[in-house]
């Protein structure tokens, strides 16, 4: 393909939290800036300010994590999906894939990941291939990949890359980690990836607002240990400080009530803050999990960090990040599995003596790198690009 990509058909399928959406909105925001006209479709629970102004958005019928993990899936009403609500939601993304008629389509997580939807991820791969003028096809994946997978996934996800795919996006640093670290088949597929930077937002303009410890649980799906364990170390170590935790909007109400009733005045609660970024440049650290979102919203800040990786259901990716960044001198971590006011407060007091490196150099222009990237890319002469920091 020669020529320009000036129409993108962006497919996102989140499930648990808004990470995935949060980081595709940020790559398709970069792509309307760079003259691109983008579709983007999504498959999950809708999000309010998500994709964003200026994005053209298909909602296929939401379906969601039956219980907090990946293996079962559910309506909006709870009910498990069937063969024929698969048939229906296959039928309406290959209809909107035909209406745009896209020079690139970028599928976000599969085939590394959201084997779930395969129902319909499979039919619009044929449907690319048998195009009349064939699109670009990007894999967008994030820097570090859950490892454990059954046997044979590796093997099967080459095979599809090698199959259909032109290129694979890469958001991270190969400086920081390297796809291989967590994708042992990456050598045979070298020649497509390309790695971004990681997909961070703008430089946050600080906060007229002061808060000395931020807390936050992501979408707060599973969020709600962290909070409880949060307050109570807010008690345990009292002082002048400011507190301000962010439970996240997908915290259950009855939890978040109780934690109202429980924090009594001592810390400022909220649901959500759209200006959380601008809360951390004046924070003297940020506790959170080490999801890739807030981990890209922390080294924007240069704020140091407190991280408490996600490991339920045996996830590894938080994990491995936030032991990188350890080692770096960025943060402290604290495992999920332990976790109780005591020992947050303990972490606390380590933590806060953290200083944000002064040589820490991670490239954090993944957004628009990704939308050069793919606007520019040549598939008969394809150059994986090398992030430089």
């Amino acid at each position: 393909m020669k020529g320009e990509v000036r129409r993108v058909f962006f497919y996102v399928q989140h499930l648990l939290g808004i990470g995935h959406l949060a980081r595709a909105s940020r790559i398709a925001a970069a792509m309307v800036e760079e003259g691109m006209a983008v579709t983007m479709v999504t498959g999950g629970a809708p999000v309010k300010g998500f994709p964003g102004p200026g994005i053209e958005h298909v909602q296929l019928p939401a379906i969601l994590s039956a219980d907090g993990g990946f293996s079962g899936l559910v309506d909006e009403r709870g009910q498990p999906v069937d063969t024929a609500f698969e048939a229906a939601r296959a039928k309406l993304l290959l209809a909107a894939f035909e209406g745009v008629q896209p020079d690139a389509v970028i599928i976000e997580a599969f085939p590394f990941g959201r084997r779930q939807v395969r129902f319909e991820l499979l039919p619009l791969l044929e449907a690319i291939g048998k195009a009349g003028k064939r699109p670009l096809l990007f894999a967008s994946i994030r820097d570090i990949l859950q490892e454990n997978r059954k046997a044979g996934r590796d093997r099967e996800t080459v095979d599809l890359v090698q199959a259909h795919f032109d290129g694979v996006l890469v958001h991270g640093d190969p400086d920081f980690i390297r796809l291989e670290e967590t994708f042992p088949l990456a050598s045979e597929i070298r020649d497509k990836v390309l790695y971004t930077g990681l997909v961070t937002p703008p430089p946050p303009e600080a906060s007229d607002e002061h808060f000395d410890f931020i807390v936050s649980a992501g979408g707060g799906a599973v969020g709600g240990r962290l909070i409880a364990a949060a307050l109570e170390a807010s008690a345990l170590l009292g002082g002048d400080e400011r507190w301000c935790v962010i439970t996240g909007p997908n915290l259950p109400e009855a939890e978040f009530q109780r934690f109202q009733a429980e924090s009594q005045g001592r810390v400022a609660l909220y649901r959500f803050r759209p200006d959380f970024p601008g809360l951390l440049p004046n924070a003297k650290l940020s506790i959170s999990q080490a999801g890739y979102n807030t981990v890209c919203d922390l080294l924007r800040a240069r704020c140091p960090g407190l991280l408490i990786p996600f490991a339920a259901g045996g996830e590894t990716e938080q994990t491995l990040r936030a032991e990188k960044l350890k080692a770096l001198g960025f943060a402290e971590v604290l495992p999920e599995e332990g976790m109780t006011g005591e020992a947050m407060a303990s972490a606390i007091s380590r933590a806060r003596k953290l200083r944000f490196p002064a040589n820490l150099s991670i490239s954090l222009d993944g957004a628009a790198t990704t939308a050069r990237l793919v606007r520019g890319f040549n598939a008969d002469h394809p150059q994986p690009t090398p992030v430089t920091a």
